[in-house]
């Protein structure tokens, strides 16, 4: 049978053993929650360049009309010039 010192020891050293999980424990939530953080922020960065890429997409396709519009203006310059 053990003796009371070795209980004593043994709930000691598991109160040890509890109060380092539960460090261990708020470390690792600590860091979730910057990880959350982080992640929102990424996402607020990814829409606004969502956002900025959108736009210029439609600007791109502004500037490609109007370049399609010359090509066919100046197809016609040539062949009234051809003629």
């Amino acid at each position: 049978m053990p003796s009371s010192a070795d209980v004593s020891h043994k709930v000691r050293q598991l109160d040890n053993d509890v109060q380092a999980i539960y460090e261990m424990i708020s470390t690792v939530q600590s860091t979730q929650m910057r990880h959350t953080n982080r992640f929102a922020e990424l996402d607020a960065d990814v829409r606004e360049l969502t956002s900025t890429v959108e736009g210029l997409q439609t600007r791109f396709d502004g500037l490609e009309q109007k370049v399609d519009g010359l090509d066919t203006k100046a197809d016609q310059i040539l062949e009234l010039l051809r003629s």
